[in-house]
């Protein structure tokens, strides 16, 4: 492979603080690289330095003399007197752009929602977001570099960008560089993953899931993991091994040389235990929307809608931009009256939310970190243990040194997690996080996940995150701006199904009814008013015949090699030129599995199974 660009020995030091100590590494043709770490620990000003947008201390960053490198940082500024349009395509008349099929397929599914012709400083953040993605990727630069392209995107947009970059580069073909805290997203679109930590980068091949097996496994060996950084490292690999009960497929993640290392890990979380906790604390009765509609203006948002939440039910949320997911929770939580209909809270209900933009905060930014906590409560009860305030604190990512940083001179990432902190503290009942993701790093949001496993009481989750949403929550619905809600109990999966068969029959991208409404008010998704015909329905079924037969015979091939490659890694000499070929072959045969499922489901959706 050819070397586009890299680095030499570079170093970087904030005031008394080493960022990147003699850091060698190089991006060459076919790579995507997704970088992981801590926040503060350099992946920005790695991005920066390596685009060639500041320079290090020591060192130099070397690019081939032809290679062109598109750039989006975290805060990059559109010009704000463009309409939308001239902002993407500049001068191009729309013949000229519209003909060119990989513009259409960006301005689709990046910006089909935004007004073409609006000013952008009239857009909101997340749409200047999407229009300043869509300017970079209509380019044809040799390297793009991302930094949290996925902030402001919703679950149909990460989708959406981690298939474009996969088909965008080939094995011999440009550059990839993200920073992003999606973990589904790094496992989609990474081939290798650079962790940077203590001023250093260790890079690993494949995404998410192949690095935190390797990262295990490379702390074990070294005999240097640190307790609770170990139970989290451990803890995630578990998970990842045993896969998401709410996707249809199952995950990408199967290397059975991993076992050894989870065999003491229990499950996440004792669902059952949970449960009896939950009820115990909150009786039968928790918080009911029955046949509640409500109106903003003249926009109606919800149309009879009926949701009734059990006690230690943990629900995810998803839909698109402007369907109502954050007034749902607040129409939950009481803020909101509905239009219409009833909403009945059950007497020992206590509810928290936490919010997009943690204003709640503002009122203390003069006290430190743990007076905040200890304004709430000196010890909380965490999965059936006393925890100190202090020590809750600690779990979540704030050191002795942090537990007594000013609340004012927190980053955002850090006043979210304080903020989740504070509320856990108040040992609320049920508990809403809207979008809690936001601005986390990787490590952060394996400790929140861990404390949220332990917690009992009904748990409701708005995010587009779809690895926390498999992680934490047991049951998902939909919105998709038509009014109504709709169950999932095909996960994030069904959810994008359903989306694109509303872009197939011609809905609107912000999602118009596909469905009839049930007594309760959530919606199935039907092919269309009219049923298959008679030859439709014959073929569907020769189809799952079919299908099926290939699924048994790929997953008994999938099952060999992961024996193969059990066997391999046992040895006590590796035959890493063997495991790397199994490794292909393995994810060969799960790309044809998922595509398998894929064509399945589409089959029974024919046959209404």
């Amino acid at each position: 492979m050819a070397h586009l660009l890299g680095a030499e020995n570079i170093s970087v030091t904030f005031a008394t603080r080493t960022i990147l100590d003699g850091v060698t590494l190089g991006l060459e043709e076919g790579d995507r690289i997704g970088m992981v770490g801590r926040n503060g620990d350099g992946k920005s000003t790695l991005m920066r330095l390596l685009a060639q947008r500041t320079t290090p201390d020591d060192g130099r960053v070397t690019k081939r003399r032809d290679v062109t490198v598109g750039y989006l940082n975290q805060n990059d500024v559109l010009d704000g007197d463009l309409d939308v349009g001239a902002a993407i395509v500049g001068d191009q008349a729309d013949h000229e752009w519209a003909s060119n099929p990989k513009i259409r397929d960006v301005m689709g599914g990046l910006v089909a929602e935004v007004d073409w012709h609006a000013r952008v400083d009239s857009l909101s953040g997340g749409q200047k977001r999407r229009v300043a993605l869509a300017k970079l990727l209509i380019g044809d630069d040799d390297v793009i570099m991302l930094d949290e392209p996925t902030n402001h995107l919703d679950v149909e947009g990460v989708a959406w960008l981690a298939e474009h970059l996969k088909q965008r580069w080939r094995p011999t073909e440009g550059g990839l560089l993200v920073v992003t805290h999606d973990r589904w997203f790094l496992d989609e679109i990474s081939t290798r993953t650079w962790e940077v930590h203590n001023g250093i980068v260790d890079g690993f091949d494949g995404g998410y899931a192949a690095y935190v097996l390797a990262r295990a496994e490379r702390d074990r060996m070294a005999n240097v993991i640190e307790g609770k950084r170990q139970q989290l490292v451990k803890k995630e690999l578990a998970w990842l091994r045993r896969g998401a009960p709410a996707r249809t497929a199952k995950p990408k993640f199967r290397i059975e040389a991993a076992n050894a290392l989870i065999a003491d890990v229990p499950e996440p979380r004792d669902s059952l235990a949970l449960s009896k906790l939950a009820t115990a604390r909150l009786g039968r009765d928790v918080l009911d929307l029955e046949n509640v509609s409500l109106e903003l203006g003249a926009k109606p948002l919800f149309k009879g809608i009926t949701l009734r939440l059990a006690p230690g039910q943990r629900l995810g949320i998803v839909g698109v931009n402007g369907a109502g997911k954050t007034t749902l929770l607040r129409l939950l939580n009481g803020e909101m009256a509905p239009t219409s209909g009833r909403f009945k809270r059950g007497k020992t209900v206590q509810t928290a939310i936490l919010s997009q933009d943690v204003r709640e905060l503002d009122d203390v930014n003069h006290l430190r970190v743990t007076e905040v906590i200890e304004q709430e409560k000196r010890v909380v009860s965490v999965g059936g243990k006393e925890v100190s305030a202090s020590q809750l604190v600690e779990q979540l990512g704030f050191t002795n040194e942090w537990q007594w940083t000013p609340v004012g001179d927190l980053s955002g990432g850090e006043r979210r997690r304080l903020q989740l902190l504070r509320l856990l503290v108040g040992e609320p009942n049920v508990l809403m996080l809207d979008e809690p993701t936001n601005d986390l790093d990787t490590d952060t949001l394996a400790a929140v996940e861990d404390v949220l496993d332990g917690w009992p009481g009904t748990l409701i989750v708005v995010s587009h995150d779809r690895y926390l949403l498999e992680r934490v929550t047991d049951t998902q619905l939909a919105l998709l701006g038509d009014g109504k809600i709709r169950d999932l109990p095909g996960g994030v999966d069904q959810y994008l199904q359903l989306r694109r068969g509303a872009a197939v029959s011609g809905d609107k991208l912000a999602g118009t009814p596909m469905g009839s409404d049930s007594g309760n008010g959530t919606t199935t998704a039907a092919a269309g008013s009219a049923g298959p015909s008679p030859e439709e329905t014959r073929q569907a079924k020769k189809d799952l015949t079919r299908i099926e037969r290939q699924m048994t015979k790929t997953s008994s091939q999938i099952e060999k090699i992961n024996q193969q490659m059990s066997d391999a890694g046992s040895k006590a000499a590796v035959d890493f030129e063997k495991m790397s070929g199994l490794d292909a072959k393995l994810r060969e045969l799960q790309a044809e599995q998922e595509s398998l499922e894929e064509q399945w489901l589409e089959a029974a959706e024919v046959l209404g199974e």
